[in-house]
């Protein structure tokens, strides 16, 4: 199984407002890499103070960062030809996208699929599926709302969840989650 998982952090409620990227890279069932990228966003200096309060990433963290176009390319070179897998996958699909047509890149032909779908398709008798509940469940120890822990957290999900439902190739993923999977 290969695919990577993602996720972002924003400074605001615009989708264009990355300030943190995490990549967590799986081959072959095994996780390899995970990164992170503090971002400058658009938006600098301003950050909403309710985004502070869930990341706690500050315009200072920020102020000596890259911006999403400067990051672009190595960031598009790790999601090259895989499957993209979030937690929540609409809203760093949504995140990505607003940072692409921010900066006037093209949008590469991307496909992504959720990891809440995989989880309740996996564990139907859970009473809650969000990232910290999963993690809870699976006594997974992690720094919530850090990018790169969170995606590297949702990779480890998505395997126990692969794992549980005996998906063990990525033609069979794509077979059994077809209609939960979308494109960018």
């Amino acid at each position: 199984m290969d695919f990577c998982a993602i996720d972002f952090e924003t400074a605001t409620h615009q989708r264009n407002s990355a300030c943190e990227f995490g990549i967590c890279i799986v081959q072959n069932s095994e996780i390899v890499e995970t990164k992170t990228w503090l971002i400058k966003p658009p938006s600098f200096p301003y950050f909403n103070q309710n985004n502070i309060n869930i990341h706690g990433i500050s315009p200072e963290d920020v102020k000596d960062s890259p911006t999403f176009e400067e990051i672009w390319n190595e960031i598009e070179e790790m999601l090259y030809g895989t499957l993209i897998i979030a937690h929540n996958a609409s809203f760093d699909a949504s995140v990505l996208k607003g940072c692409l047509d921010h900066y006037g890149i093209f949008t590469p032909k991307l496909q992504y699929l959720c990891s809440i779908q995989l989880a309740k398709k996996s564990w139907n008798y859970l009473p809650k599926y969000g990232l910290k509940h999963l993690a809870e469940y699976h006594q997974i120890k992690f720094n919530h709302h850090r990018a790169g822990d969170d995606a590297e957290v949702c990779a480890k999900i998505s395997l126990l969840a692969l794992e549980k439902l005996f998906l063990t190739r990525n033609e069979e993923l794509y077979e059994n989650m077809k209609s939960k999977i979308k494109k960018l």
